[in-house]
């Protein structure tokens, strides 16, 4: 590997591991602390029975957890909770796991920390001059368009297994409160933070020490090493190794041959269609970087690539890391998910999801 090349992938990447990092030691000691079980014990007692009214509380607690925290932590924290809330309370797992897999990927487009893609991103939209408030007001709108049609297909989906009710359960005592309130202002401070201007990587890591120092305090039992996501880091290292190293050998150029030039609602469509075909093949983060020569000196372009393999990535298990975790942890919960009705349900989603948020892109751009 040439030094221009390493000086590149560290530049680029060393950033955004530190960002994975820091924002998965907060949410495995925000878990501990008990914050997703009492926000999903709390809707469950807001709902009053109802299994709509769950529903849609569970879409909006994984639409903030997506977009504040990360994809990731719906797909590895939040998941197991939703999912146990919904055994013990005898309402359809399937919805509600469906709903938070979806959640975890389509909720992922309004700010730079929602999906590592857009981490990503930011290094590109700063050099066409474009910070965080211009990112953000390219995406706000196909990132709406995202979450309700999401909502939309589930609910459809899903009718008849969120209609009815259930019977309240007691609440979950945390076991410290001092940790529970010190994780959940942590966790709500972390969004204004995020949008500040400053590298996400600061207030990403900055919490994550807090919360460590805090838990020193009263439950250290907690603290390890295994808190840190080591296998995550090595597969997203590789994965942009790999794929620097190919589009330096043409995979970038065949890409962007399939993805055409332009602005306006087709060439965005174009563009945002062979992001979402590469992400099914090659995993989302791959497929960013590939395509990223493909958006050209565009900032509404590369936002049509973030639409492809951020809402894209569910026709495969593979299409998204957050996917293969959320697998995973429906894996322990004894919840079979069976990969062509994962497939299928996708094939419902994704072309609406990629015909309205380019649109909406088209809008705004």
């Amino acid at each position: 590997m040439t030094a221009d090349l390493l000086d590149e992938l560290l530049h680029r990447v060393l950033p955004v591991l530190v960002f994975l990092v820091g924002i998965t030691v907060v949410a495995e000691l925000s878990e501990v602390a008990g914050v997703f079980e009492v926000a999903s014990s709390t809707a469950a007692r807001w709902a009053r029975g109802r299994v709509w009214v769950l529903w849609a509380l569970v879409v909006l607690l994984a639409t903030a957890c997506t977009v504040v925290l990360s994809l990731d932590t719906t797909a590895v924290l939040l998941t197991p909770v939703v999912l146990t809330l919904a055994s013990r309370l005898k309402v359809s797992t399937a919805a509600f796991a469906m709903t938070t897999v979806w959640l975890a990927n389509t909720a992922s487009l309004l700010l730079p920390v929602s999906n590592l893609t857009n981490l990503l991103s930011l290094h590109r939209m700063q050099q066409l001059g474009v910070g965080i408030g211009g990112y953000v007001r390219l995406t706000w709108l196909p990132a709406l368009v995202a979450v309700l049609v999401t909502v939309l297909v589930l609910g459809v989906l899903f009718r008849r297994d969120l209609v009815g009710h259930y019977e309240i359960a007691p609440p979950r005592v945390p076991h410290d409160r001092v940790l529970l309130v010190t994780s959940a202002t942590v966790c709500l401070l972390l969004g204004p933070a995020f949008v500040t201007g400053v590298n996400v990587a600061w207030p990403a890591s900055g919490a994550a020490l807090l919360l460590v120092v805090v838990f020193l305090w009263r439950d250290r039992s907690r603290l390890g090493w295994a808190l840190l996501p080591w296998r995550a880091v090595v597969v997203v290292t590789v994965l942009f190794t790999i794929v620097f190293v190919l589009g330096r050998w043409g995979l970038s150029d065949l890409l962007a041959a399939a993805s055409g030039v332009g602005e306006g609602f087709p060439a965005y469509l174009r563009l945002a269609g062979t992001a979402a075909l590469a992400a099914n093949v090659i995993d989302n983060l791959p497929a960013y970087l590939a395509l990223e020569p493909a958006a050209g000196d565009s900032p509404a372009r590369l936002v049509a690539v973030l639409i492809g393999v951020n809402c894209g990535p569910l026709l495969t298990f593979w299409a998204s890391l957050a996917t293969l975790l959320w697998r995973e942890r429906c894996r322990a919960r004894g919840i079979a998910v069976r990969w062509w009705v994962f497939a299928l349900r996708g094939l419902l989603l994704v072309p609406l999801l990629l015909v309205c948020c380019t649109a909406a892109l088209a809008v705004v751009a």
